[in-house]
């Protein structure tokens, strides 16, 4: 029964620890006033976001803009016209959808 309550424990403190390592991806987005907007995003656990895949989509889904979060953790596009939607995309699990009307300046 120790035993059984012993590897309970530790199971238990694996599985913690890796929800307490993971990181969720956080990303913002704002106009510029100038026809531009501007996303910034990151990750919960303060590691950066640069490299990460940005979409931009029209009402439709077809991709309108593909780039990338750059050093500084932000991504500047031009505002299509219509709606659309900004997608962070940092893999299965860590993609962001940011609806065009949400964004504001």
């Amino acid at each position: 029964m120790k035993r059984a309550l012993t590897l309970f424990v530790v199971a238990a403190i694996v599985s913690l620890a890796s929800v307490a390592l993971a990181h969720t991806p956080l990303c913002t987005c704002y106009q510029n006033g100038d026809g531009t907007v501007t996303c910034e995003g990151g990750f919960s656990d303060g590691s950066s976001a640069a490299g990460v895949t940005m979409r931009v989509k029209d009402a439709s889904g077809k991709e309108l803009i593909t780039g990338a979060i750059n050093d500084s953790n932000e991504f500047t596009f031009k505002k299509p016209d219509g709606d659309y939607t900004v997608v962070f995309d940092a893999g299965e699990g860590h993609s962001i959808v940011i609806n065009g009307k949400d964004i504001v300046e």
